[in-house]
């Protein structure tokens, strides 16, 4: 099984990645993957995978032909056209292609297909191991007034807002004024700062709202919106956390992630510097 534990070493913060020896009658053992990416991403896993036996397969658009990744990895399929539209967003290209070099998984990398739903479905339909958490997962995780309900519902802290289902103009300005401003009205979707502005006092709302909705709809299809006490100035703190089907996991410590433009984060940091 291409399963794989980071495991702590000498130093805290060094990690070596290993395959788990444990075999389920249920598991399928994976020895050969398609990478669902491009460029230093697909590298990467290719770099791993290679340390674990497991042999890889690539995609590439027409400009990415002779891109590294490519050429690292021990076969390599054109996927389509220069647009990711029409290459690495394929979902339907990229399972006819690891069927056809006979890989059991697909490893997403980031971006492209790796928070797509339908793609997680379409592999479990298809047989075909998506190498990432299961679709109901992805949903949840996804719709941030999901997200917080589940968050909210296991005891942690979230910030004092709005998300429930009533999307009316008059209920949100009615929630606006209860939580107070300066707000954030934010994308229940998506990310990558899209569909996020700040009303900075009351007579700022609906503008801010209607621009903040059309954004969303326009990148993904959805204009609903959540709203959230704005803090100036936080720290964006994450911690990385890996499970696997046998119900083990494993975290990769924090890292400041504050450095941000347009709600975007431009570098990461880690350790976290208290």
């Amino acid at each position: 099984m291409f399963n794989l534990i980071l495991k702590n070493t000498k130093s805290l913060r060094s990690y070596a990645t290993e395959a788990s020896t444990r075999r389920s009658p249920k598991v399928r053992t994976i020895s050969k993957i398609l990478i669902a990416n491009r460029g230093e991403i697909a590298c990467r896993v290719i770099r791993t995978a290679r340390k674990l036996g497991v042999r890889t397969v690539a995609i590439y658009s027409d400009p990415d032909e002779h891109s590294l990744h490519t050429q690292y990895a021990d076969e390599a399929y054109h996927v389509g056209e220069a647009a990711s539209a029409k290459s690495y967003l394929r979902a339907d290209r990229i399972i006819n292609i690891a069927k056809q070099a006979d890989c059991q998984a697909i490893h997403p990398g980031y971006g492209f297909l790796s928070e797509s739903v339908e793609f997680a479905e379409l592999c479990q339909r298809e047989g075909v191991i998506f190498m990432g958490p299961p679709s109901s997962a992805i949903r949840d995780m996804g719709i941030k007034s999901t997200s917080k309900a589940i968050m909210s519902a296991a005891g942690v802290p979230i910030i004092n807002g709005y998300h429930g289902d009533d999307q009316s103009n008059d209920r949100l300005q009615a929630e606006a004024e209860k939580i107070g401003f300066p707000l954030m009205i934010k994308a229940v979707r998506g990310g990558g700062g899209k569909g996020m502005r700040v009303a900075d006092k009351a007579d700022d709302f609906m503008t801010a709202l209607n621009s903040a909705r059309t954004e969303s709809q326009k990148s993904f299809g959805d204009s609903s919106v959540l709203l959230e006490r704005y803090v100036r100035s936080p720290r964006h703190v994450e911690v990385q956390v890996f499970a696997d089907q046998y119900g083990e996991a494993v975290y990769l410590w924090e890292r400041d992630c504050s450095v941000q433009r347009r709600h975007q984060k431009i570098i990461e940091e880690a350790p976290a510097v208290k």
